[in-house]
């Protein structure tokens, strides 16, 4: 089954369109977006050279089920997702920061930490912590919000005295920030999960701030099984975890960190297969429910007809 790697639609009305490393983003007048989830993988804010097949699906669905879940915390930009890999939504204004919020000191938090770094985004950070440790309650650690290469970390002083976001919005953002991770860490706790760390993005509609694209997906978060953490973390094992750290981790043993000069390692028809299957056991564990592949024998053409009959109605 191939991957859909590029679009190239023509919707009605439509203004024009970006080409995320994942997401293509079709503006329609200006008033709506709509958002097709390709099966393009990145990593190291690099795109690898192949597609993952059902992943945009796998994606597309996952964020929609929590923006559902969490639209009584924070309104969101969805109004209908009328194909497996599309969401349409309200066109808002992004706010020029990622809201990054860790529960546990993993990932690049835990190599800045290795490394002999005590605060992260202006936050100090206690002495003698271990790898994949709680924090003593979550920690946000915003980022900037880059068109191109690699987001920076900030602190919230920085974000406001730079302009990037008011005081009075940006503790908005950290309020929703930290009730929309309960909440993950709720539902995800049912399932048998641990929500490690995640990012949501907000932008502005009519002077009404809205939660935007992704949420809660493996893309954006990173999951721990439950059964199992304590004995791991005490023993300092690696944990077993859901989220695209684990395709990181093949980059890295296989001499790649997307720095200049490296050459991504061979995606073979076994690595592929491999990623589609961790998506997919992925969105069973965390929804709860069975995951149904997409009829694909012509997609391009299936989500075309889909997004047309739901903009008529709009």
């Amino acid at each position: 089954m191939d991957a859909i790697v590029k679009t190239d639609f023509r919707f009605p009305g439509q203004k024009s369109v970006y080409k995320g490393k994942v997401r293509d983003v079709y503006d329609i007048n200006d008033e709506y977006l709509v958002m097709v989830v390709s099966d393009r993988i990145s990593a190291f804010d690099v795109v690898l050279p192949k597609g993952i097949p059902y992943k945009g699906q796998v994606l597309n669905q996952i964020a929609a089920k929590f923006l559902d879940a969490t639209a009584d915390i924070v309104p969101n930009w969805k109004i209908a997702t009328p194909d497996p890999m599309v969401t349409i939504g309200h066109k808002c204004e992004p706010f020029k920061v990622e809201m990054v919020i860790r529960g546990y000191l993993t990932g690049s938090s835990w190599r800045a930490y290795k490394a002999g770094e005590r605060t992260l985004c202006g936050l100090p950070l206690p002495e003698g912590m271990k790898e994949n440790q709680k924090f003593a309650s979550p920690i946000i650690t915003p980022t900037t919000k880059a068109d191109e290469g690699h987001d920076e970390n900030i602190s919230k002083e920085e974000i406001i005295a730079q302009g990037l976001v008011s005081r009075e919005d940006y503790e908005l953002l950290e309020k929703y920030t930290y009730a929309l991770f309960q909440r993950g860490t709720e539902i995800a706790a049912e399932k048998g999960l641990i929500l490690v760390d995640t990012k949501y993005e907000f932008g502005k509609k009519n002077g009404q701030i809205y939660l935007i694209d992704e949420i809660h997906t493996p893309d954006s978060s990173r999951y721990f099984y439950a059964d199992g953490y304590e004995e791991r973390f005490a023993k300092g094992e690696k944990q077993k975890q859901l989220s695209k750290e684990f395709v990181r981790e093949w980059l890295m043993e296989n001499g790649f960190q997307g720095q200049a000069g490296q050459q991504v390692p061979e995606m073979t028809p076994e690595v592929i297969a491999g990623i589609t299957d961790r998506y997919i056991e992925l969105y069973e564990h965390i929804t709860g429910q069975k995951f149904v592949k997409a009829d694909n024998s012509n997609v391009l053409k299936r989500i075309e007809e889909n997004v047309n009959n739901c903009l008529k109605n709009l």
